[in-house]
């Protein structure tokens, strides 16, 4: 079975799936490992593990970093496909180059990148003809089954009247090709409810975000969200457990902290990670 056939299957299933989101390939191994049945990737994440501006990071590199990440698992990855990486025009190389990478599904998002100042969206029209060029250009590719998880920015953009917004443009996603609605900026249970309830097609949302840390994940599945990704857990996880470990050598000149806290993984444990 293909992969994108099995996260399809999975996002139909009626359970809530989440996917923690990857920043290389040793993050995705251990999602896989940790019993996760999909990984997103993030590329916030990427870029800054490559301490680059994500507008910066560009395509190339973010491709190149999404095929590295699903050559190390064996589950369904999600690519993190920003804006498709220009207009309508750009959208089917886009694709293509996700799918060649090995990518079951990809993101694609209506803000407005790279520009200083408020949050602004593109177009709604703009918008629905790249998910329709980004359908197409799946089909074309072989890729038919290919998830796309159309994300807008409206509630973020606006937290005070995005969210109808978001409705009419998750509808109009939906309509123009789209497998599921990603809302950005969720931040309480009413207006997952709301979304579920007004949205023709499953919601994916964004947990463990500072917005919304006091939602569980038991509460979101209560409520019907469908897929629900960590973003920048596993790589905020990481810089605080290096900055934590190597500001106790800076304060003990020793190791001994380190050791007794466990706070160091075990030779046996990397060695796990490393097989296939």
């Amino acid at each position: 079975m293909h992969l994108s056939t099995a996260l399809r299957q999975l996002l139909a299933a009626g359970d809530t799936v989440v996917m923690p989101d990857a920043y290389d390939p040793l993050s995705a191994r251990i999602i896989e490992r940790m019993g996760f049945p999909a990984v997103q990737c993030s590329g916030f994440s990427m870029a800054l593990s490559a301490c680059s501006p994500e507008p910066s990071f560009g395509l190339k590199r973010n491709v190149a970093a999404t095929k590295a990440i699903c050559g190390a698992v064996k589950v369904p990855v999600m690519a993190d496909g920003e804006d498709g990486f220009g207009d309508v025009s750009a959208i089917p190389a886009t694709i293509s180059a996700f799918i060649e990478a090995g990518v079951a599904g990809i993101n694609l998002e209506d803000q407005v990148l790279g520009e200083p100042g408020p949050k602004r969206l593109i177009e709604m029209g703009a918008a629905v003809e790249k998910l329709q060029a980004a359908r197409d250009a799946a089909s074309e590719a072989g890729a038919a089954d290919v998830i796309i998880n159309g994300r807008t920015d409206a509630l973020a953009a606006d937290p005070e009247g995005g969210l109808e917004e978001a409705i009419v443009r998750g509808n109009a996603y939906l309509e123009a090709g789209a497998d599921l609605v990603f809302v950005v900026g969720v931040s309480t249970a009413e207006q997952v409810e709301k979304l579920v309830a007004g949205l023709q097609g499953p919601l994916s949302i964004a947990a463990g975000m500072p917005n919304n840390m006091h939602l569980s994940l038991a509460e979101l599945k209560r409520l019907g969200v469908r897929r629900v990704s960590l973003p920048s857990l596993a790589i905020f996880s990481a810089i605080k457990a290096i900055q934590r470990s190597l500001q106790s050598v800076v304060d003990t000149e020793g190791f001994e902290e380190l050791g007794a806290g466990e706070a160091l993984v075990s030779m046996q444990d990397v060695m796990g990670l490393l097989a296939p």
